[in-house]
């Protein structure tokens, strides 16, 4: 399907119209090109849309993702024969605003509106607005009678194999029902005025997603998004005011914001000049300081009191708020990541000085990401020793601290609050 970009610019009333042909065609970027969600909007995808047909844009794209075996569950039965994958994803699109609740008339007429404009599938809408409202009759009693979508097989059977297949089954109904958005806030900033509550570990958890640039607080820059796994391991840092931090990896900038706040003199390194820029920017809301470089890790020199690396993986722990992950890959790049893991880290503690100290963290559910890494380094340095005293923070319950002395997070803790990013982490200490 062609880039919205190039499409006409959306008139005053667009009756959704926008926001569901840009999912459309991130669709078919995911499921066609192989390209992730990520990469689509910072190239531009979502541009030419409002700021709530933006947030509407990215909410569609992730249910449909998310529901896909469900979607497409429903659509065989209505299908004789295989359809052009931009008419399929509408179908899809539509079968899920529809199964989830959406009116019937507005999102047949929208999938309609949108093919009869294709330039190539314009004479499939009859197919679709007939496949359609079947959907709207029978898809939605049918819908809740199907099974929990599974990871594909690449995913699956590696997760059973590290947690049980029981676990493996709780993880995967954590990424069906998707994920809250956390916040954390600065040091005294009053965030009562949002819709939500505090939890254990710090962060604030919202009740609704929405546009998060128009709630309370974002333009006086007392809070930033960051995920509640992912503010723990600058917290395990513990980063002082007046060290000298460095922060390997460090895009979006959610850790590097933690320990800026901290009063720690931070330096920050990424590759990606397009997440250091929104870096700047939020660093700039927030009224916090950080020195910001655009590299690559394993050229950084220096010493430093301490490192925070997070390292390059697979992100299969962040599943529940990317759903194009499994779709957009296929596992193949993990051997080659598991390589860079290792080297990073023990780049990263050749910049750690004597008594400092470095967290390594991933937000994978791997153990060859995680745990092992850290076991392999502690055979590899002698100098090397866990802090087990260092997840000892505000809400970490027992169960997520590890044996080698990290703690490990799955999207299926506090399935009852709302669950929580996968991730692993721990805290290394040099010795003087």
């Amino acid at each position: 399907m062609t880039s919205p970009k190039s499409g006409p610019k959306p008139g005053p009333k667009s009756d959704g119209i926008p926001a569901r042909r840009t999912v459309i065609y991130l669709l078919d970027q995911v499921l066609g090109e192989g390209r992730l969600l990520s990469e689509c909007y910072a190239a531009g995808a979502l541009e030419r849309l409002a700021p709530d047909e933006r947030a509407r844009a990215q909410r569609l794209a992730a249910e449909t993702l998310r529901s896909l075996e469900r979607a497409d569950r429903i659509l065989q039965k209505h299908l004789k024969k295989s359809t052009p994958l931009t008419v399929h994803n509408a179908l899809r699109l539509g079968t899920v605003e529809l199964c989830q609740g959406g009116a019937a008339h507005g999102v047949v007429n929208a999938m309609v509106t949108i093919i009869s404009k294709h330039r190539r599938h314009g004479k499939l809408k009859g197919l679709v607005n007939a496949v359609l409202r079947k959907v709207a009759e029978q898809g939605p009693a049918e819908w809740q009678k199907l099974r929990v979508p599974r990871l594909p097989k690449w995913l699956r059977s590696p997760l059973a194999e590290a947690w049980g297949n029981e676990a493996m089954m709780a993880i995967e109904a954590a990424h069906f029902t998707g994920a809250p958005i956390d916040l954390t806030g600065k040091r005294g900033a009053d965030l009562s005025a949002l819709p939500g509550k505090r939890l254990a570990t710090g962060s604030f958890r919202l009740a609704e997603a929405g546009q998060v640039s128009a709630l309370p607080g974002y333009e006086a820059g007392d809070w930033w998004v960051q995920d509640a796994a992912a503010a723990l391991p600058a917290q395990m840092l513990d980063a002082k005011p007046g060290e000298r931090v460095l922060d390997l990896c460090a895009a979006p900038g959610g850790k590097t914001m933690q320990m800026a706040e901290a009063g720690a003199q931070v330096l920050a390194v990424d590759t990606s000049a397009s997440r250091m820029e929104r870096l700047q920017e939020n660093l700039t809301r927030t009224g916090l300081n950080a020195d910001l470089i655009v590299g690559d890790a394993l050229e950084q020199t220096g010493q430093y009191d301490a490192v925070l690396l997070d390292a390059p993986c697979s992100a299969t722990g962040t599943i529940r708020r990317h759903p194009d992950l499994p779709h957009a890959k296929d596992g193949s790049g993990f051997g080659a990541l598991i390589e860079l893991q290792a080297q990073m880290l023990a780049h990263a503690w050749s910049l750690v000085k004597p008594g400092g100290r470095l967290v390594y963290c991933t937000c994978s559910l791997l153990p060859d990401e995680g745990e092992c890494q850290v076991e392999e380094a502690l055979d590899m340095f002698p100098d090397m020793t866990v802090d087990r005293s260092a997840v000892e923070l505000p809400g970490v319950e027992p169960d997520w601290i590890t044996e080698e002395g990290g703690l490990r997070l799955r999207p299926d803790y506090w399935s009852d609050r709302g669950g929580i990013d996968g991730f692993y982490m721990a805290l290394l200490r040099k010795s003087a």
